[in-house]
């Protein structure tokens, strides 16, 4: 059975190998831009720009995080009750105290970020504080909890950073395209170059869209089982999840380099819709989540 420190070691290892996959794209789409437009120095500014977004997305990708979301750090004074139901969870699951946050949202939702144990918050919006009891609020801190202890919180806040950029890499070739500019195109081999970067500059995004999807279907479900085991009763989350999932609203400031942080989606919705962009959703079906809960 899943413990909260199963998939350490694992997520480190996808981190790694994100950051990686990360430089190398961004490095062939800047040896595109620089053949396209014969110009080396553009190469030189990819090279600069994808380890600085390295960087960047390992030290500060939980701010940048929390400002998309419009969240807010709180301290204990602030929400008492919530305060304390981290902590006495914390201290159980033998983790640091994170950092506490509010979205003021209507629509009841939760996350986690951060680059370590020890840096890490949980945000709540206003919303989720309304419609939960406690034992079902308990549940949520506790998935969140789980992956902080799992690692995920490391390798999901590193992919909003990531995958946002590497889009908006690509985006800014298609778009030159039709700008126009000084090309290199001379030659058999000019092509070529234009056809390869349109062609990366397509499947770029896409594949990066990829990654954050498997990422996050895996995680949940491991995440909703340590967070059973932390609290001892499974029906606390499980009641949870199905109250939140039956908001159909979106969040105000919902968006997708974001949206699989979200202990559910973001984007609200219910019915067929629904059922159908399931199959392209960052979280698997809360129906199939709560079932492995109660185990039926």
């Amino acid at each position: 059975m899943a413990t909260l420190y199963t998939q350490q070691s694992k997520n480190i290892g996808k981190t790694w190998f994100l950051m990686s996959l990360f430089f190398i794209v961004v490095i062939a789409i800047g040896f595109v831009f620089s053949q396209y437009y014969g110009n080396p120095a553009i190469l030189y500014f990819f090279v600069i720009f994808s380890i600085v977004m390295n960087i960047t997305s390992y030290w500060y990708s939980d701010k940048i995080t929390l400002a998309l979301n419009r969240a807010k750090q709180i301290k204990r004074e602030d929400n008492t009750e919530l305060w304390n139901i981290v902590e006495n969870l914390s201290i159980t699951g033998g983790l640091p105290m994170p950092r506490l946050a509010i979205i003021d949202d209507p629509a009841p939702n939760a996350f986690a970020t951060g680059r370590d144990k020890g840096h890490a918050v949980v945000a709540v919006t206003t919303g989720l504080l309304q419609v939960l009891n406690r034992s079902e609020l308990e549940g949520v801190i506790a998935h969140e909890l789980s992956h902080i202890g799992n690692r995920d919180i490391l390798l999901s806040t590193v992919v909003v950073v990531l995958v946002g950029f590497i889009s908006i890499i690509a985006d800014m070739f298609l778009r030159s395209m039709f700008w126009g500019g000084r090309r290199n195109n001379e030659g058999k081999g000019g092509g070529l170059i234009v056809i390869l970067g349109i062609i990366l500059s397509i499947l770029a995004p896409i594949f990066a869209t990829l990654i954050q999807l498997a990422i996050s279907r895996k995680r949940e479900f491991l995440a909703d089982a340590s967070g059973a085991l932390l609290t001892r009763f499974p029906d606390g989350l499980a009641n949870a999840l199905l109250k939140i999932s039956q908001y159909s609203r979106p969040m105000t400031h919902a968006n997708t380099a974001t949206a699989h942080l979200f202990i559910v989606n973001p984007f609200g919705g219910s019915g067929l819709r629904a059922k159908m962009k399931s199959l392209f959703s960052t979280h698997p079906p809360v129906e199939k989540r709560v079932q492995a809960l109660l185990g039926k």
